[in-house]
């Protein structure tokens, strides 16, 4: 794999934080930028080191919330069960992350090459939306993050796993399992960011290191850092803003259309 110009960092930096907590896939958006754009693809390792910036976001965005978890993870621990409000809380981020972990380990090939296919990613950002708009639109909002179990969180943490498939969306398929539970839309949208901390965390660990064997701390790969950050924020304040007045359905209508467009670019391009 070519390592990205300064530019081209630029822009998969502000695309992965855009579209990381946005429903649209970011994974999507960074394997087709490059096909799209005619640049040579700078691999999963480089985008993997992006959500370096989406996880210092994430982790100073909701860092009351994290103090809370980690107090009730430190409970947990004590009591080997969860006692309080916080200790449940802690307990529901845990039972969501490890199917997307197991799955992680086991189908991490599949998600490195088969599953980076334009035509899959372009079906996968079709079909998502369309169930995004239709359950968001179908499904009332009658629960809060208070009323969650052991089993929603369970549910939701497997559709997480979905997303290894880009154009399926980690947080489009777990927002949607959430809105299918009846969870209202920021409730949702919260527990969805939440749960994406252990998963990323794990990812940067794992495959960070490879991309910086590769190139080393690069200057491209120090602007894509950065840019993702920045952008990371805005795309997490506005959806928390606009969802709690308006639906997922303009995310929907997005996925579809782009799905479209791809794969009208593959037809013309005779990449079928």
């Amino acid at each position: 794999m070519q390592e990205p110009t300064v530019f081209q960092a630029l822009v998969l930096g502000i695309i992965q934080g855009l579209t990381e907590f946005l429903p649209v896939s970011s994974s999507a958006h960074l394997a087709l930028t490059p096909w799209v754009m005619g640049w040579p693809p700078a691999g999963l390792a480089f985008d993997l080191a992006l959500h370096v910036g989406t996880l210092l976001t994430l982790a100073w965005y909701f860092r009351a919330e994290w103090r809370t978890l980690l107090l009730g993870g430190i409970t947990l621990l004590r009591h080997r069960r969860a006692v309080d409000e916080a200790s449940r809380r802690a307990a529901f981020i845990i039972v969501a992350s490890i199917p997307a972990g197991l799955a992680g380990v086991l189908l991490d090939d599949y998600a490195e090459s088969v599953f980076r296919a334009p035509a899959i990613t372009a079906t996968a950002l079709i079909v998502m939306g369309v169930v995004l708009w239709a359950i968001d639109r179908g499904v009332a909002a009658r629960r809060d993050r208070a009323m969650m179990t052991w089993r929603d969180a369970l549910a939701i943490g497997c559709a997480q796993v979905l997303a290894l498939v880009p154009g399926v969306s980690r947080s489009g398929s777990t927002i949607t399992a959430g809105r299918a539970l009846g969870f209202d839309r920021s409730a949702a949208a919260v527990f969805s960011f939440l749960m994406s901390m252990p998963i990323i965390a794990a990812a940067v660990v794992l495959k960070v290191p490879t991309a910086l064997r590769e190139t080393g701390i690069t200057l491209p790969l120090v602007v894509g850092v950065l840019s993702a950050a920045l952008s990371s924020w805005v795309a997490i304040a506005f959806l928390l803003r606009y969802v709690s007045q308006r639906g997922y359905a303009p995310f929907a209508v997005y996925r579809v259309a782009l799905g479209a467009v791809i794969l009208a670019l593959l037809g013309t391009r005779g990449a079928w």
